[in-house]
């Protein structure tokens, strides 16, 4: 067989002038951790600088222009930011429920004892920021946006730890990783139930038979993706016109993805090595029947991967590349002027929101993982103690993606400025305090005297 040196080398991995300096260094970046908070980071100073200067009127053009979608007599118009909300969003969660869905079958949340604290810590950096908020709140219009301070930004919160680069653990990543896709799941259902109105239970009826046509299709072994990306279509616009959250369809669908192969890889492993090693491509022969042999080998391999890993691979970059990026220019256009500012010193809101993401989500984090660890007993994340612990809980108050998400949902007016303010500065104050207190751990913990010493023990591959 020819050795990989015979094969030929893509022009983007070449030697070349432009693959070298300019398409390998941004292959790198990409792939790194922090670069889909970057480019995110990137898109939201855009917006906010755009919606600051002299040309503010043209970024309220451009996402107020309306787009309409016709098929006879069914028509749907909403402007492009809606669009992107509804639409371009639905990827966004499809892909999260993709991950929620790993996370269960493949990843912590399949053990009860290990998914413990995470999933309470999770649940605690819910409650804690909506009470302090509704504190703030009760009994104004303000009100019903007490699930703005709910939520972690898992791309931003990931990108500033994967700054902070060796000094944390592994098993912290894990940790943060899970809590926040279980925020992202109880965000979900909160978008699903306290943000969605006038239901018309028909469409709601329509979607349920879309969900029975899927799972009826996956029972049949139907592997084809075109029957189902018709059915999506079907789903999103099902949900849409029933009231509920069309983004909640991505969820769904995410969900219902097979997370298990077609067939075991050792069975694809030895069938792949039969079909190439005939004696003919031994050959080199350059006949039709090559290609059926390598096609075949290609088709067995994908089938040896799950579906749900393939789509999140393949959809993972369009999510936090584009649909994100997309979002935050779309959404995060916040006028900072000295009466906005004024305003928001003394709003509610603003105030709300900020103490909820910057001092509700590590109180109820941490509060969360001292009835876990000392009540229950249950595991701390390897080579970590409690000050970590608090560090992620600051890093939970990133809530900038979905936060604004739900603060579209939640306000239509002022409310709806005062609250991306404050979500802008707690996101800002969390990344910075957050990143200082994991650049700054040590092996003696200055929480300690109060919650008691139960750092985890190093795993093998941390020591």
């Amino acid at each position: 067989m020819p050795s990989s040196r015979n094969l030929n080398t893509p022009w983007s991995r070449s030697e070349r002038t432009v693959p070298r300096i300019v398409v390998q260094p941004l292959q790198r970046f990409l792939d790194t951790e922090a670069s889909g908070g970057i480019v995110l980071l990137a898109a939201a100073a855009t917006a906010i600088v755009w919606a600051n200067s002299p040309w503010v009127q043209s970024y309220t053009d451009l996402w107020h222009t309306e787009l309409s979608v016709s098929l006879g007599s069914f028509s749907i118009t909403e402007d492009l930011q809606h669009w992107i909300n509804d639409l371009a969003m639905a990827l966004f969660f499809f892909v999260a429920g993709l991950e929620i869905k790993r996370e269960f079958v493949h990843g912590d949340l399949r053990s009860p004892r290990v998914a413990s604290l995470p999933i309470a810590c999770a649940v605690g950096g819910m409650i804690v920021p909506a009470l302090i908020y509704w504190a703030f709140t009760a009994g104004t219009v303000g009100a019903r946006g007490w699930g703005i301070p709910m939520a972690t930004d898992i791309a931003f919160a990931l990108g500033v730890l994967a700054l902070v680069g060796r000094r944390v653990p592994v098993s912290l990543r894990v940790f943060l990783l899970t809590l926040a896709i279980v925020d992202d799941l109880g965000a979900i259902v909160v978008i699903a139930v306290f943000y969605s109105d006038h239901l018309s239970f028909g469409w709601l009826a329509v979607a349920v038979g879309v969900v029975v046509a899927i799972v009826a299709l996956r029972r049949a072994q139907v592997r084809s993706l075109v029957p189902y990306v018709g059915l999506a279509v079907g789903l999103w616009i099902a949900i849409y016109e029933s009231g509920v959250h069309a983004t909640v369809a991505g969820v769904i669908l995410g969900l219902l993805t097979p997370a298990r192969s077609f067939h075991r890889p050792k069975d694809v492993q030895a069938a792949v090595t039969g079909r190439l090693s005939a004696p003919e491509l031994i050959d080199e022969s350059d006949d039709e029947s090559d290609e059926t042999a390598f096609l075949d080998a290609a088709h067995l391999s994908r089938e040896a991967v799950s579906p749900l890993a393939r789509l999140e691979r393949s959809l993972h970059p369009w999510s936090s590349f584009v649909v994100l990026p997309l979002f935050a220019l779309a959404n995060a256009g916040i006028v900072l002027s000295s009466g906005a500012l004024s305003a928001a010193s003394t709003s509610a809101v603003t105030w709300g929101v900020a103490l909820g993401l910057v001092v509700g989500k590590p109180v109820g984090i941490l509060l969360a993982a001292v009835l876990v660890v000392k009540v229950a007993r249950g595991p701390m994340p390897s080579s970590s103690g409690w000050l970590e612990l608090a560090g992620v809980g600051v890093l939970a108050g990133i809530g900038f993606t979905v936060s604004l998400f739900i603060t579209g949902l939640a306000f239509d007016g002022p409310e709806a400025e005062m609250a991306k303010i404050g979500i802008l500065f707690a996101s800002v104050i969390a990344g910075t305090l957050g990143a200082t207190l994991l650049w700054a751990r040590s092996t003696s913990d200055p929480l300690a005297p109060w919650v008691g010493d139960r750092r985890g023990q190093p795993t093998t591959e941390e020591t």
